[in-house]
């Protein structure tokens, strides 16, 4: 399996670009699947996995975004993020798995408190509909 370790590298590059779809592009995998904190259902496949990455990308990178702890191994970390919308503190975790080409395969994010989800449900869900245009 591949190092987490440089996927991870990778997967801070995307977060240092600010939201840029052609780094992200370079690290989904085309059978990659996305789990969201609000969606029952996973999401797959990688333009599907790149919209919602995208749009939380929009909703969560703003400038109190920051990942506080990192946990890795071998071809899967847990990034814990915090972040504030509107006045509300939000929590979370990214879990990624990398494949043995190095591209992520199985994205999901879990949030809380309860007021944060919805907060960031609701801003989700404008900012996919608005990519749809």
């Amino acid at each position: 399996m591949a190092n987490g370790h440089a996927g991870l590298a990778g997967w801070h590059a995307y977060m240092e670009s600010k939201g840029d779809p052609a780094v992200l592009a370079g690290l989904i995998a085309e059978d990659a699947v996305f789990h969201s904190p609000v969606v029952h259902t996973p999401q797959v496949g990688k333009p599907v996995v790149m919209a919602y990455l995208l749009a939380a990308a929009q909703v969560l990178g703003n400038d109190s975004f920051r990942y506080v702890r990192e946990l890795v191994d071998g071809d899967e970390a847990m990034l814990e993020f915090a972040t504030e919308l509107d006045g509300i503190t939000i929590n979370g975790v990214d879990i990624i798995r990398w494949n043995e080409e190095g591209t992520i395969s199985d994205f999901k994010v879990m949030v809380r408190p309860l007021k944060a989800i919805n907060k960031v449900w609701e801003m989700m869900a404008a900012q996919l509909q608005a990519a749809q245009g």
